[in-house]
């Protein structure tokens, strides 16, 4: 997995000091779906109000469109569907084609499970049966700070499930590289089958289940499920919990639909997010639709 998509910072505040001001583009949840998500990011140029961000060449594979944007990919880029590899092929493409910084990969709870395959039972599952030196790669990537967890955008802090409290960026990307190089380094002592569950208790804000099982209110960034949002939680862009159509609760966004849109034509949507608004593009059987996400 050579995967290089350049500087990696922790807020959009870096490209402003670049003299750069992108448009974030985020999707969410693709899990292995390659179609849906070339419907979503294809339907962006579909509109009239915003430039391509990717184009299709003539045998559909999706390549970088040359246009201002940063895109996003919020957790669970695998998994579950038939295109696992290949959804990893887009994001390496993008990352070489696209200018330096202009693509994020975030962890998910999916990712976590490439990272913690113990921790699981989801028999044929990608995360799970992935081999040996793709595991190792994703591990290098995410202790070098490829791969991250959160990033602060112009009003709204991505992170794959979010939490209702405010966090830093820093300190959790900090905990994830750190988790990273520690899972890195029993790969080169020979410990990593053995020992690398032993480091999650040190990372639960990133990685805790919660209680019950996983997904409740005092599971981590990658885990809390969606209906325990609260309405005073603070501004944020999250995945992990699906719905028909993005969906908001108080200040926060979810932007997972693909799954939920899988047995239907169109429903398939990415965010963009600008300094002073942040919009949705929807792909329907009409033709592309953008819907504002922001507050009444």
């Amino acid at each position: 997995m050579e995967y290089d998509p350049g500087p990696v910072p922790d807020s959009v505040d870096w490209y402003g000091r670049q003299g750069q001001e992108p448009t974030i583009v985020s999707i969410s949840d693709i899990h292995g779906y390659l179609d849906a998500a070339r419907n979503a990011l294809t339907a962006v140029g579909e509109t009239d109000v915003y430039s391509p961000v990717v184009t299709t060449d003539e045998e559909g594979r999706l390549h970088w469109a040359d246009n201002d944007y940063l895109l996003v990919i919020n957790g669970d880029l695998i998994d579950r569907g038939p295109d696992n590899r290949a959804c990893l092929e887009l994001l390496t493409r993008l990352a070489e084609e696209a200018p330096p910084g202009r693509i994020r990969y975030h962890l998910g709870n999916h990712e976590m499970a490439v990272l913690f395959p113990n921790r699981f039972r989801w028999p044929g599952v990608f995360s799970i049966e992935l081999d040996r030196d793709l595991r190792r790669a994703f591990v290098t990537h995410v202790a070098a700070g490829r791969i991250t967890a959160a990033f602060d955008g112009y009003r709204y802090t991505y992170a794959h499930a979010g939490s209702t409290d405010s966090f830093d960026v820093t300190t959790v990307n900090e905990s994830v590289r750190t988790a990273g190089g520690k899972l890195r380094a029993m790969f080169e002592d020979g410990q990593y089958d053995d020992d690398h569950l032993d480091i999650l208790p040190e990372h639960e804000t990133v990685f805790g289940i919660g209680e019950g099982g996983g997904r409740g209110p005092s599971a981590g960034l990658l885990w809390m499920d969606f209906k325990h949002m609260t309405a005073d939680a603070p501004p944020q862009i999250v995945g992990h919990s699906r719905h028909q159509e993005p969906t908001r609760t108080g200040q926060v966004v979810c932007e997972n639909v693909i799954r939920t849109n899988l047995g239907s034509p169109g429903g398939e949507a990415v965010l963009l997010e600008r300094p002073d608004e942040l919009a949705a593009v929807v792909n329907t059987p009409a033709g592309a639709r953008v819907r504002t996400m922001d507050a009444d």
